[in-house]
C-alpha cells in the first residue's frame, strides 16, 4: 500500500502531510498563466503551452478552463496522457526516432489526436514513409530550426533545409512549418540581451519559412518560442504560434534571468528540520536531491541558489539561506557565502518551503501537486502528474 497516496487523501493542511511533499500554490499559477496569455493575446499569436514541466491536467484545465486548446509535450506518453483528456492538437517537440514516430501515429489513429513531429534530417525524413505504411497515417512534420546554436536543428540558410522539405513531401507526409527553441535565452540576463534573443528567433523562423514558401512548400505554421523570449517579444510578425513551458511555475533560473520575481515561483517543496550542526551553521532537512533535484542551474549565473532558496513554512522567504549541500535524502541549509545573517532558528520539526532551482525538475521527482494558496496552511486539492515516457 501507499503511504504517500494514504496521506495525500487525508491530509488537509500541509502539517498533516509527509515530507518531503511538493506544493503549488494556485494563486501564482493563475497569475503567471494570465500573464503570458495576455502577451501573446497583445502580439498576436496562438500561445502553445508545452506541458513539460506541469504534467498535469489540472494544471492543463487552468491554462484552458474551456476547451482544450494547442498544446506542446515533450514525451509520447505526456501527448498519449493529454490525448486522454481531450485534447487533440498536439506538438511533440523533440527530434523523433522511427520508433517514436510510429507510437505517435499509432496514437493518432487510436484517438483522433493530431501530433506533430520534428525532425532536421533527411534520415528522418525517408524514414517517414515507412511510419506512414506501418501505421496508415500520414504524418505532420514540423522541420527543427537551430536559431542560436543550442541544440538541434537546422540553420535558417543551411541548403539541406530544401532538401529535408523535399524529402518529407517524397515520404507521403505534410509539411506543416518550422519550429525553433531560443535555449541560449536561458543564459542571459538583461532585457536588451532577452530582447534581442526573440527578435533574433523570430527573424530566424520567419526567413527559413519564406525559404521554403519561396520554392513551393506552404509552411503554414511558424512556431518559436522560450520562456524568456516569449516573455521579452516585443514583435511578432509572421509568426503564428508561441510555445512556453516553465512560466506556470516559474523558477530560481528564470529569476536569474530576469523573467520573474522570487514570488512568482509557484511550487516548493515542504520540508522538515531534521538535526542541526550549530558549529558548522548548518541546519539539516529531510529534503535532498531525490526531492529537490541535482540540478544546479543557478551556478553560473550572478547569484548561486545552492540547491534551492529557502522559506519558512508560511512561503516567506529566509534571507540568505539557501540549501548549500545535498544528499539522496539530507539538504543542508546554510546562510550564502558572504552574507553577514544568521541563521534564523529552525528548531527540530521546524517545516520549511524550498523553491527550485528548476521547475521542471523538481517537480518530476514528485507524484503529485499539493494545492495551496498563498500563506495558508490549507491544502486546497491534490493534483496527479503523469511520468514516464
Amino acid at each position: 500500500m501507499d503511504t504517500n497516496v494514504n496521506i495525500r487523501e487525508a491530509a488537509q493542511t500541509i502539517d498533516a502531510l509527509i515530507t518531503p511533499s511538493l506544493l503549488l500554490d494556485r494563486g501564482r499559477l493563475e497569475r503567471n498563466i494570465q500573464r503570458l496569455a495576455d502577451h501573446a493575446r497583445k502580439l498576436g499569436v496562438v500561445l502553445r503551452p508545452h506541458m513539460k514541466t506541469a504534467k498535469s491536467i489540472d494544471v492543463a484545465r487552468h491554462v484552458f478552463p474551456g476547451e482544450p486548446g494547442p498544446i506542446t509535450v515533450s514525451t509520447i506518453a505526456e501527448a498519449k496522457y493529454f490525448a486522454g483528456h481531450g485534447f487533440r492538437d498536439i506538438t511533440y517537440a523533440v527530434g523523433i526516432s522511427p520508433a517514436s514516430a510510429v507510437r505517435a501515429m499509432e496514437l493518432c489513429r487510436r484517438t483522433g489526436a493530431d501530433v506533430k513531429l520534428l525532425l532536421d534530417s533527411v534520415e528522418q525524413a525517408d524514414a517517414l514513409a515507412g511510419v506512414r505504411e506501418a501505421t496508415g497515417v500520414a504524418p505532420s512534420v514540423f522541420i527543427e530550426l537551430d536559431c542560436d546554436d543550442h541544440r538541434g536543428g537546422l540553420k535558417p540558410d543551411d541548403p539541406k533545409l530544401l532538401e529535408v522539405a523535399n524529402r518529407i513531401v517524397a515520404a507521403g507526409a505534410n509539411l506543416v512549418g518550422v519550429l525553433a527553441h531560443a535555449g541560449e535565452s536561458y543564459g542571459l540576463s538583461t532585457p536588451d540581451a532577452l530582447v534581442k534573443a526573440a527578435e533574433d528567433e523570430r527573424s530566424a523562423t520567419v526567413r527559413a519559412a519564406e525559404t521554403l514558401r519561396s520554392h513551393g512548400h506552404a509552411c503554414p505554421i511558424v512556431s518559436l518560442g522560450s520562456t524568456p523570449t516569449a516573455h521579452f517579444a516585443e514583435n511578432l510578425e509572421g509568426v503564428m504560434e508561441l510555445r512556453a513551458g516553465v512560466y506556470m511555475f516559474f523558477d530560481l533560473v528564470q529569476h536569474g534571468v530576469g523573467v520573474c520575481a522570487i514570488d512568482d515561483i509557484a511550487i516548493s517543496v515542504l520540508a522538515t528540520v531534521i538535526g542541526t550542526k550549530p558549529e558548522k551553521g548548518w541546519v539539516l532537512v529531510d529534503a535532498g536531491w531525490m526531492a529537490l533535484s541535482r540540478d544546479r542551474g543557478t551556478a553560473n549565473q550572478q547569484i548561486d541558489q545552492g540547491y534551492g532558496v529557502v522559506c519558512d513554512e508560511k512561503g516567506r522567504v529566509l534571507e540568505d539561506v539557501i540549501v548549500a549541500q545535498a544528499s539522496q535524502e539530507h539538504g543542508i541549509l546554510a546562510i550564502r557565502a558572504g552574507s553577514g545573517k544568521s541563521m534564523p532558528d529552525l528548531p527540530l520539526g521546524a517545516r520549511v518551503r524550498i523553491l527550485p532551482n528548476h521547475a521542471c525538475a523538481m517537480a518530476a521527482q514528485h507524484h503529485f501537486y499539493s494545492v495551496v494558496n498563498g500563506d495558508s496552511p490549507r491544502i486546497e486539492a491534490h493534483w496527479e502528474r503523469m511520468r514516464g515516457w
